[in-house]
């Protein structure tokens, strides 16, 4: 695997995306703050559209909602943030690709990612074939919410690592 990981760093590292990237980085005053901003904010809206569904699927939140109303309404913000994550998230990578493929917190992040975007997107098009897919039956309901449980978890830890990635150094101190 870390030969594998060495590849694709290697070529990242070797891509003129990357040369583009740190250049642009490194000479567009304010550039790196801005897409740390835009990351943010897509991470706000990832996390409030998703963990609100989530919510209310659970009982938590606004039990005057419908559910599929919600789901319809929310989650497609969901995906319109999801490319500026993507390519904010990416310069970062980019530019420094030993940083973060090396990293095994931006592995727990990744790991923690793709299963939570599966989550939301099962909850997501279930909806959408079949409206009222989630209040239709009682076993509905119960895969909802436990769909729902698993996804606000596996959120908060995305969250979590995507926060702890610039501190690996002091989460995996190296052995003396």
């Amino acid at each position: 695997m870390r030969e594998l990981l060495q590849a694709v760093s290697r070529w990242v590292r070797d891509s003129d995306v990357h040369d583009l990237v740190v250049m642009a980085l490194s000479n567009v005053p304010g550039l790196p703050p801005i897409v740390q901003a835009v990351h943010i904010a897509a991470v706000c809206v990832v996390m409030g559209t998703i963990v609100f569904v989530n919510l209310r699927l659970l009982g938590l939140a606004v039990p005057s909602q419908d559910v599929s109303e919600m789901i319809g309404r929310l989650l497609p913000f969901t995906w319109w943030s999801l490319p500026f994550l993507v390519v904010s998230g990416g310069m970062f990578v980019f530019a420094r690709p030993a940083r973060y493929f090396f990293n095994p917190v931006f592995g727990i992040k990744v790991s923690l990612l793709i299963p939570a975007l599966v989550l939301a997107l099962t909850l997501h098009l279930l909806n959408r074939m079949q409206a009222g897919f989630w209040e239709r039956s009682r076993p509905h309901l119960v895969w909802a919410r436990l769909m729902s449980a698993v996804s606000v978890l596996l959120w908060l830890g995305v969250m979590l690592a995507g926060r702890w990635i610039a501190y690996a150094d002091y989460l995996f101190w190296p052995a003396s």
